[in-house]
């Protein structure tokens, strides 16, 4: 890899990009107009110069206009004039802006920082404490039960955001991409962040990319950032949104055009005269859930919405800077698009999503017909609405406005009701705004400012393990058993005024735009169509403070971790390649279907141990289906014959020295940024992942920690493997970028199929390999 650490001690680490001879300082940048990025980083500026110098030097060596989300790539670029710019194929250097982390994550990300060696990181860097809170009987109670529960976690995440110059927001301040929002988002900011939901800030006007800890150690260790280069995905959109069609419904249109993986490898890019009738935070619902299609992000271009929100929010220098350059803030006319989609508003139906996929698509006016027609269960459960994806000031006061008809006729919810704020800052105003109380009192709980049963932190008691019910929220995902663990759990996602009415009625097939309700005197009535406004007349009330800022001086700040905790682990380096071929690899198991990092390395009770390699990897891939007999976490072990769980099959596999790989299906990975599913299975003696499709994120993690990421050249031959054969990965050596694996797969019958496997691994990536993972890499550069 051409980069080489020059100096640790540094105000900005000193960087050789490629052979160029550019030295970079992260703090050398000094913006024209002086305007800070956040009010937490008061040294750190906007620079929208040196972004469109760089705009220029790319349009000119394209010869083409650019798209927004072009625009604020080729901004970001390490080095202009040497990269290689082609979309779906070229590895782009990146410098981003900033680097945001939820704790789940955070602490295997800052666990591998720790172990780089660096005494700083080098660019702005936060940490939110969101994840580790259950949700139980309500905010208050839930929040200090986490925090008692979770202290040795919460002390380390602050102490080594102490030692390490990142900011930390403590348990209780609300969900990451909502303070991302609030706090550090702005129009042409490259950001990334270790949950797949980051992509919400493009809501104003950035990308936002999620990924893997390792990816985020690489910007926080001043290394330029690899991505490839998406492609673009055009969405124009025309007419007004009115009524009962709110910003989620546009997003739950596209998944149900472009599927679960359509947009994979893209950047999706909105535009057109019907942006103007979306809300800055109605944008960041759409961008957020863009993952659930598999885009690296999403993204708006700069307009008065997102003007009026960043004032509301105290940041009028960053708009009024803005302002200035919305021609680098917006695509260029004719750019060009590789896909193009046209949603009129105007005539966009409320849509509600699922079950068990979030591109299952169904407008609410046949929502009722297809569920009866499906079998799934029509009486609701519960309806919860909150979460990163639909939090904002705007959605808990078009969910009140339904509340408060209900109440002025004597009506409560009918399924449970939980609500949850997106941000300390939201919790406080919609108490001070009467909206909370109402929602309480058509039945609702307030439940703490955290991701709760979003990411399967939900002590769920209503309905027992394997009882088929109902649910509809306002979430962004839908797996099988991500909420509440129970896979016969039947989950819905839809807009949350969606939500609170289907919870009043308490019906799937209830239909607020045609359907009436009965009130407690008996009389039919008809609900109106919600209304919120879209920021607080009054202005925002922050709340509690809930920020940690990093001293200017940590030299006495102790991190430690202890060498019998259950909950923290060092890290130790992964093996390196030997230089052979691997030979006579088992097959752990032969995945059938969707296999998401859920079922690869499950959240919920689970996320206890995010910070410890090996008791997390007691869930590696517990959840998927084994095509052998159809059951979950039950394979056989090819050496002795004995049937048992997966992680246990491989820790005997790596006990007596035999590398395993993985067998799966289309989209492999789909889902959440954690790289824990490609850790595992690397702690465990996995060698190579084979599948007929990765999602974006976790190849790149499988990548970053020295597995063989591998795609059939032919899909079909995902049939020739069989569990009980062994798989030989031969001319290893010979490893190049785009030359195939030629694969050997030897049958119990002594008869060898040979086959070729694709990978997508660059020159750098294959030393990651060789290295034994990227981590080991960093450390062999620093080394010389």
């Amino acid at each position: 890899m051409a980069y080489v650490l020059r100096s640790a001690a540094r105000k900005g680490t000193e960087i050789l990009g490629y052979g160029s001879g550019r030295y970079f300082h992260a703090t050398a940048y000094a913006a024209s107009k002086a305007v800070p990025m956040s009010r937490f980083e008061q040294d750190k500026f906007l620079d929208y110069d040196k972004m469109e110098y760089n705009v220029k030097l790319a349009k000119d060596k394209l010869g083409r206009p650019l798209t927004l989300s072009e625009k604020i790539l080729y901004g970001h670029l390490d080095n202009v004039k040497n990269q290689d710019i082609e979309r779906g194929v070229s590895y782009l250097k990146l410098r981003p802006d900033r680097v945001a982390m939820q704790d789940a994550t955070a602490q295997m990300a800052m666990l591998q920082f720790i172990s780089s060696g660096l005494p700083k990181v080098a660019v702005p860097s936060t940490i939110h404490c969101d994840h580790l809170i259950e949700a139980q009987v309500g905010g208050e109670q839930d929040l200090k039960r986490a925090k008692d529960l979770n202290k040795e976690v919460y002390d380390f995440l602050a102490t080594a955001s102490s030692k390490y110059g990142v900011g930390f927001w403590k348990p209780g301040s609300g969900i990451i991409h909502q303070i991302v929002l609030e706090n550090y988002g702005f129009p042409g900011v490259l950001l990334i962040g270790t949950d797949s939901h980051t992509p919400n800030g493009g809501g104003l006007g950035g990308l936002c990319i999620g990924v893997g800890g390792a990816d985020a150690v690489d910007v926080m260790a001043d290394i330029p950032w690899e991505l490839k280069c998406p492609k673009v995905i055009g969405v124009k959109l025309t007419g007004k949104l009115s009524g009962w069609t709110s910003p989620k419904d546009i997003i739950l249109k596209v998944a149900g055009i472009l599927t679960v993986k359509g947009g994979t490898g893209a950047i999706v890019e909105y535009f057109g005269p019907g942006v103007d009738s979306i809300s800055c935070t109605g944008m960041g619902t759409i961008c957020n859930m863009g993952a659930e299609i598999g885009a690296t992000t999403s993204v708006f271009p700069y307009n008065h919405r997102m003007q009026d929100y960043l004032k509301a929010t105290n940041r009028e220098g960053i708009a009024s800077l803005a302002n200035n350059y919305k021609g680098l803030l917006s695509s260029d006319s004719n750019a060009q698009y590789d896909q193009l989609i046209e949603i009129n508003l105007s005539e966009l139906e409320p849509h509600v999503n699922g079950p068990f996929t979030p591109d299952l698509a169904h407008p609410i006016s046949q929502l009722g017909s297809t569920a009866q027609e499906k079998g799934w269960p029509m009486d609701i459960k519960v309806g919860l609405i909150g979460s990163c994806t639909n939090s904002s000031y705007e959605d808990m006061g078009r969910s009140a406005s339904i509340a408060k008809q209900a109440l002025e006729h004597g009506v409560k919810a009918k399924a449970a009701f939980t609500i949850t704020p997106g941000s300390e800052q939201i919790r406080a105003t919609i108490e001070r705004d009467g909206m909370a109380s109402t929602l309480r009192d058509i039945g609702g709980v307030v439940l703490a400012n955290a991701c709760g049963p979003c990411i399967g932190q939900w002590d769920r008691q209503d309905v027992k393990k394997g009882v088929k019910n109902t649910i509809v929220s306002s979430y962004n995902r839908n797996f099988t058993g991500r909420n509440d663990a129970n896979p016969a759990t039947h989950a819905f996602v839809t807009s949350p005024e969606l939500v609170t009415a289907l919870a009043i009625a308490g019906d799937l097939s209830f239909n607020p735009l045609t359907d009436e309700l009965t009130g407690a005197n008996g009389e039919k009535f008809k609900l109106d169509s919600p209304y919120g406004d879209e920021l607080p007349q009054a202005g925002f009330d922050p709340g509690q403070d809930t920020y940690q800022a990093p001293p200017a001086d940590s030299s006495s700040v102790q991190v430690q971790v202890a060498p019998d905790s259950n909950r923290l682990q060092l890290l130790s380096p992964f093996d390196k390649w030997n230089g052979k071929d691997l030979e006579d690899l088992l097959v752990l198991i032969k995945v059938k279907g969707k296999c998401t990092t859920d079922h690869i390395s499950a959240a919920g009770q689970w996320l206890k141990f995010r910070g410890h390699l090996d008791n997390i990897s007691n869930n590696l891939l517990i959840g998927a289906v084994n095509i052998e007999n159809d059951e979950m976490n039950k394979v056989t072990n090819q050496l002795n014959g004995e049937s048992g769980g997966v992680p246990d099959t491989a820790r005997y596999y790596k006990a007596q020295g035999k590398g395993w790989v993985v067998v799966g299906d289309e989209n492999y990975g789909e889902g959440s940024s954690r790289e824990h599913a490609a850790l595992e299975p690397r702690h465990l003696g996995g060698r190579a992942i084979i599948v007929k499709s990765f999602a974006r994120i976790h190849e790149t993690n499988l990548k970053k920690q020295g597995l063989l990421p591998l795609t059939f050249s032919d899909p079909a031959d995902y049939d020739k493997i069989q569990p009980t054969d062994r798989i030989s990965l031969v001319g290893l050596k010979e490893l190049t970028p785009g030359k195939p694996v030629e694969c050997h797969i030897k049958h119990q019958d002594g008869s060898v199929d040979k086959i070729q496997l694709k990978h997508t691994m660059n020159e750098g990536q294959i030393t990651w390999f060789r290295a034994g993972s990227a981590l080991n890499r960093m450390a062999e550069v620093a080394g010389k």
